[in-house]
């Protein structure tokens, strides 16, 4: 905890020069907190409730970013996430980010600690896109890819399809992970925009694992493949 406090120190500290060199009177301070995915899910082995958020604040061209995400099931914490960022706009919608991502311990299974470099933007047609690479202790290394696209049936009910596909460098038998393609997610949620920045949602998701992944999946008696209906909120502010 110590190592992830002074990475944040660093972080924090290298943003608020950016600030200062970048702040201009046309140059407003912003912020915004959103809740992209805040859900509860109907799987084979529960009803897990995962949350995914994001809050940036900042000026146009440099902005700090913590992006968080976990899964609870059972009354338990299975997954959790937290990523810390520096970002920077390098070109008309995309951003370059990097910083430090840990994946918290729970249970029996270790902590992981990673830099993270990636690039975040809006690419033709109008597909979001996320791209992110991690390298962590003991020669790990990660890429994981995102990407959405929305579908206007009105300017309230909008259909979001996704995906997150994930890669691993080498084995990690402590945590559940296997080298290679590791695991993949794909998504569709209907919403309803009762104001622009408050939405239910329904839609279903298909996770997958592959390779040894899979393997230490069965290993441990969870499913390989499971398809989930879900039922949430998305909001900002």
């Amino acid at each position: 905890m110590k190592k992830i406090a002074i990475k944040l120190f660093l972080i924090v500290s290298m943003f608020q020069s950016s600030l200062s060199f970048a702040g201009a009177v046309d140059d407003p301070f912003i912020s915004t907190f959103m809740f992209n995915q805040m859900e509860l899910r109907n799987a084979d082995d529960g009803n897990p409730f995962v949350f995914a958020g994001q809050f940036w604040f900042g000026r146009d061209l440099n902005k700090l970013w913590i992006k968080t995400e976990f899964e609870r099931n059972n009354g338990n914490i299975e997954e959790a996430e937290i990523q810390a960022l520096y970002s920077k706009t390098i070109a008309p919608y995309w951003d370059i980010q990097m910083g430090i991502r840990s994946d918290l311990g729970v249970d029996s299974t270790p902590s992981r600690n990673w830099a993270v470099i990636g690039f975040q933007g809006l690419a033709p047609y109008f597909f979001e896109i996320d791209t992110t690479f991690f390298v962590g202790e003991n020669g790990r290394t990660a890429l994981r890819l995102e990407a959405e696209y929305e579908v206007l049936f009105t300017q309230k009910l909008i259909l979001t399809p996704e995906i997150e596909v994930n890669f691993y460098g080498k084995n990690d038998p402590q945590t559940g992970v296997g080298s290679g393609l590791s695991s993949s997610e794909i998504g569709l949620r209907l919403r309803y925009e009762f104001r622009r920045n408050f939405a239910p949602y329904i839609g279903i998701v298909k996770t997958n694992t592959f390779n040894k992944t899979a393997d230490y999946s069965r290993i441990d008696g969870q499913p390989t493949s499971d398809s989930q209906f879900v039922l949430g909120i998305r909001a900002w502010f």
